[in-house]
């Protein structure tokens, strides 16, 4: 259906077109304006201002691009764009233009381009009387027989007059005498030709010759004449002229006939005989143009073409026969020549004007003007235009032989920028004749092509820390366009979130698409940047398209490990206690650390450096838990040190440091002990101790998630609380910023300590509690 409806539309627009095209054709073939010239006249004279009979102001001559059209490639007119006058080119000579023909008239055309517009118009070219009447011969001899009757007509050889109508010859006049008159009479194809009317019979013996003058006169003003001296002898009697078998001869030759041949044989007889019968044939008063094309032999009367005719110049020939006998007396007939033409010229083609280039987008334009024509008649000079059929151009008839290339559809200067079209004329006759013309017409760009990138997304690494206008990548975008619609400015397109200074981040290089880091990235801070650039030409209107960049940006080992767990803020540092019935194997404490950078960067082990007694302890190196390496003995310092490296997996690896303090102790209930000196100095820091004991329990904590998510913690018995001025565990939930290095991001296992150590007297009781439980738990075991 889409298909059909496309047709159907194609085949309105094509009627619209040529019903366009009609109209065009049929003002153009409105009654041409006639006008007129006398020939001769100079280069540059006057012949008529046209700007009324176009209809035209002055300035709209040269805005419609108005110029004159002839046929054939000679220019006899100029155009004044100025004032409208048209002017002779070069001097009109009407015999040469026309010869014989009357009226002379010269067709031409006032072509309006824009729009395209055709006006024929005509000019007759005037004869002026400047040529005289011409006989071939200096002088004409007579031989009339004494015994010619009165009244009897001899001929005589006619003038010549090139010009035309009333300046050409009209009459013949002959010097005064008692024998003869001269008669004026014409032929068939209106020439005027002399006739000897004889008044009184001769007598040789009284007058044997006469010598008269014969004048031709033409109509002009004033006339112009031409004179031949005519000589009559006065024979005896010969009473028998030579007479022809046909008055008239008819004969067609075709134009391409070789030289020599025989086109046609005359013959005539005489009765009678010895001198008198003997005949001779010859031209009888022939112009030089037939002296010089035909040969006639005087004993056969065969006629042969001696030069090559050409049906184009001359298409018939009128040639008069004498027949003349050995007394004097001759008999006339005249023989008619056709010539056929033959199809031996080929078209020529005339170019008036040509576009180039044109815009790609342009539809149904004129592309060039031209006009053709061919010398030869009939079928031979009919022609036939043409052009390839793979082709966006059509030709279009306007007015006769002229024709108007033009675009038939949108051009695409992408797919091809240059056409070479080659005009093709050919004529109809046989064998067929053509002419080829090539024209290149070149597409000019329309900006009608977007920029488009390579990819429609980007992805870009960068190291965190970067040096500052880093190149970290580049866009690149094309346009099929050409020129500066082909030029392609590359930008930033505003971010999607407002608060992302993208400015300050990244810049980008307008004219080769190549991104540059403005300051240096922290990976902590941003880890990935996503962005639009965008690529637009220099067209009218301009066109653009849009790429999305992402930067991701690639950790460095630029952060060392932080100890969470224990502090290490200068206050009085945790003790941790250990009794010295433990198994190998007993936690004594874990160090808790984090790391801000990602991936190997992040990964932490754990190692212990120095120990009070080697040996004594381990650190595991995956989850910084610190262990007893072996059973106690009483032989085991009651206090030791260990100074725990934490290190990351990067390249060069990060590390801190860490001190534990160990305190041995023999069990949780002896009333007095004494304290190391760091413990005694803690011991005076009651709130201090508190806060650290909080941080211990909000690590743990972590780890309970929502089992355990609402403890009581009591860190000393109410009974001694009191006493001892108290030592109490905040309830509630662990700071949740404290993460395993393990991968787990909390502590593997759910340990809380509750840590008192109170100073009083000299003595101090330490006491370690079992770790804290539910609070359910706890009530049910003061129960028991």
């Amino acid at each position: 259906m889409e298909a059909g409806e496309g047709k159907e539309r194609v085949l309105k627009q094509r009627q619209v077109l040529l019903f366009f095209v009609l109209l065009g054709m049929a003002q153009a073939g409105s009654k041409p304006r006639h006008y007129s010239v006398a020939e001769e006249m100079e280069s540059g004279s006057f012949v008529a201002n046209l700007l009324k009979d176009l209809g035209l102001e002055v300035d709209q001559l040269a805005a419609r691009g108005a110029q004159v059209v002839s046929k054939g490639n000679k220019q006899h007119f100029q155009l004044n764009l100025q004032t409208g006058d048209l002017l002779l080119h070069e001097k009109l000579d009407r015999e040469e233009l026309c010869g014989p023909t009357e009226p002379c008239i010269l067709h031409f055309q006032i072509l309006l381009q824009n729009p395209l517009q055709f006006i024929p118009n005509e000019l007759q070219v005037v004869d002026v009387n400047d040529h005289s009447p011409v006989f071939f011969e200096n002088e004409m001899q007579l031989k009339i027989l004494e015994s010619t009757p009165p009244a009897t007509i001899i001929p005589l050889g006619n003038a010549e007059d090139l010009d035309v109508g009333s300046n050409s010859l009209q009459n013949y006049t002959i010097t005064p005498n008692s024998h003869f008159h001269v008669l004026t009479n014409s032929r068939r194809d209106g020439r005027k030709y002399p006739e000897l009317v004889l008044d009184q019979a001769l007598d040789r013996e009284e007058q044997p010759e006469l010598s008269l003058t014969l004048m031709a006169l033409d109509g002009g003003t004033p006339p112009r004449s031409g004179t031949v001296q005519v000589h009559i002898l006065v024979l005896d009697i010969n009473d028998n002229a030579p007479e022809f078998t046909q008055s008239l001869y008819e004969v067609q030759i075709l134009e391409n006939s070789p030289i020599n041949s025989v086109i046609v044989t005359v013959s005539a007889s005489d009765l009678d005989t010895g001198n008198f019968g003997t005949i001779s044939y010859s031209f009888f008063h022939a112009s030089e143009e037939i002296r010089k094309t035909f040969q006639l032999n005087p004993i056969t009367g065969d006629i042969q073409i001696v030069k090559y005719l050409n049906f184009e110049t001359i298409k018939s020939y009128e040639v008069d026969v004498e027949a003349k006998d050995g007394g004097g007396l001759s008999g006339k007939s005249t023989v008619i020549v056709q010539v056929v033409d033959v199809n031996d010229n080929s078209p020529e083609l005339t170019l008036s004007s040509i576009t180039s280039p044109i815009p790609e987008n342009s539809l149904e334009t004129v592309v060039a003007v031209f006009s053709v024509s061919d010398l030869d008649s009939g079928d031979n000079g009919r022609m036939v235009c043409s052009i390839e059929n793979n082709l966006p151009f059509i030709l279009k008839p306007s007015v006769e032989n002229f024709y108007t290339l033009m675009s038939e559809e949108a051009l695409d200067r992408e797919t091809r920028s240059e056409y070479n079209i080659t005009i093709t004329v050919t004529d109809m006759g046989t064998p067929r004749l053509k002419t080829e013309h090539n024209i290149t017409v070149l597409v000019s760009d329309v900006n009608d092509n977007a920029p488009a990138f390579t990819q429609t997304s980007y992805t870009l690494f960068v190291r965190e820390n970067n040096s500052p206008a880093l190149h970290i990548g580049s866009v690149s975008a094309t346009d099929r366009d050409a020129g500066a619609n082909a030029q392609v400015t590359y930008s930033l397109l505003p971010p999607q979130d407002p608060q992302l200074p993208l400015a300050s981040l990244v810049s980008i290089n307008a004219d080769n698409g190549q991104l540059f880091a403005l300051r240096a990235l922290d990976y902590e801070a941003l880890r990935v940047l996503e962005f639009g650039v965008g690529a637009v030409d220099h067209g009218s209107p301009a066109l653009s398209s849009q790429a999305l960049v992402r930067v991701l940006v690639l950790d460095a080992n630029d952060n060392s490990p932080f100890v969470l767990y224990p502090l290490q803020n200068g206050s009085a540092p945790c003790t941790e206690l250990v009794p010295r019935a433990a198994e190998p194997g007993y936690l004594v404490s874990k160090v808790v650390a984090v790391d801000g950078d990602s991936g190997q960067n992040a990964w932490l082990s754990y190692q212990l450096l120095k120990a009070t007694e080697p040996g004594l302890f381990s650190v595991w190196a995956h989850n910084g838990e610190v262990r007893t390496a072996r059973l106690l003995s009483e032989r085991d310092a009651a206090k030791h040190r260990l100074l725990v490296l934490v290190k990351d997996n990067g390249e060069p690896p990060l590390s801190a440091s860490v001190t534990l303090h160990v305190l041995l102790v023999d069990g949780f209930s002896q009333p007095y002990l004494p304290l190391p000196e760091a413990a005694a100095d803690a011991a005076q820091a009651d709130p201090l101790t508190v806060y650290l004991v909080i941080a211990l329990a909000s690590v743990s904590s972590l780890f309970l998630f929502s089992v355990l998510a609402f403890i009581a913690v009591r860190l000393c018995r109410r009974g001694k609380a009191a006493s001892l001025g108290g030592c109490s565990v905040p309830e509630g939930h662990f700071p949740g910023h404290l993460v395993d290095v393990s991968g787990s991001e909390t502590l593997s296992q759910s340990y809380q300590y509750e840590v008192c150590l109170m100073g009083g007297s000299g003595t101090s009781e330490f006491k370690f509690l079992k770790p804290i439980l539910p609070n359910g738990l706890v009530q049910d075991t003061e129960h028991d």
